[in-house]
């Protein structure tokens, strides 16, 4: 790479890169998903039909010419990071000629809205967190599943053949299940039909509350709860050891400048005591 290029891919770099160039994709972003919104409602199409379409195509442009220069600047670089390709993805969505089969992909378009998560790092340190949270979630599913799975073919078992439209199969015990799970009129709906048959039946269903809802649920919390502080630690830790590496490079330039200053006033004693 020549120098020229060199200079001219810095500078295309502190534009991409500036603070004032974010807060412009981040207001165009905000406005797309404004114009997304209002391309929905007959009455806003009716009036500026025509100027919400030309309004999505140039949005659509400064981000594809953003896209393009974070692209030039970073070369290879561009794929490792994981929200680039995010943002890539979002806005290809919306180059896709959305006809025929592909029309639904017209409706994709809102895509393009989450680019403000990868744009604003509060919500990129909660994805963060969310994602290395996963495996541990992964048990606490493994687990919900067995514990449905159990009541399921409990509630199947005694309350079946006297309600057969919620309890007559495992998938319809198991969706009545995530019902009451929900507290979504849990009692009226489901509970107390049930105990008009079958008076203890508040043995089952409780318990079955008490389980789900309160405590495999709050597990859930928990383990989000607790990636995202080990998140932050981490950035704090990260921050605290830039600052530290920080500290050593200026202390190494201040021994080399004062063994600078000590060989000139050396140099300037000898040549003192020549003369």
């Amino acid at each position: 790479m020549t120098a020229g290029q060199s200079a001219w891919r810095e500078k295309l770099r502190a534009l991409v890169e500036h603070p004032r160039s974010q807060r412009i994709i981040m207001t165009l972003i905000v406005i797309n998903a404004v114009v997304l919104g209002l391309e929905t409602s007959a009455t806003a199409r009716e009036a500026a039909g025509e100027l919400l379409r030309v309004l999505d195509s140039l949005i659509l442009a400064v981000f594809v010419l953003e896209l393009g220069a974070k692209i030039l600047v970073h070369g290879r670089r561009f794929v490792r990071d994981p929200w680039n390709i995010f943002d890539f993805l979002v806005v290809a969505v919306a180059l896709v000629p959305a006809t025929g089969n592909l029309s639904v992909l017209r409706a994709l378009r809102v895509l393009r809205v989450m680019r403000l998560v990868s744009g604003i790092p509060s919500m990129r340190r909660v994805v963060g967190a969310l994602l290395s949270a996963i495996p541990g979630m992964g048990s606490i599913v493994a687990l919900l599943a067995l514990v449905y799975y159990v009541f399921a073919v409990i509630a199947t078992r005694l309350y079946g053949a006297s309600f057969p439209e919620w309890f007559g199969t495992i998938g319809a015990s198991s969706y009545s299940l995530f019902q009451i799970m929900t507290l979504e009129s849990w009692s009226m709906g489901i509970v107390r039909p049930v105990m008009e048959t079958y008076p203890i039946a508040w043995l089952f269903f409780v318990p079955f509350i008490m389980l789900t809802s309160f405590t495999v649920l709050n597990l859930f919390i928990g383990i989000i709860v607790d990636a995202m502080q080990s998140q932050h630690q981490s950035e704090v830790e990260a921050e605290r050891e830039q600052a530290h590496a920080d500290a050593e490079a200026i202390l190494a330039e201040l021994r080399s400048l004062r063994q600078e200053v000590t060989e000139m006033r050396q140099e300037r004693r000898s040549e003192d005591q020549g003369q």
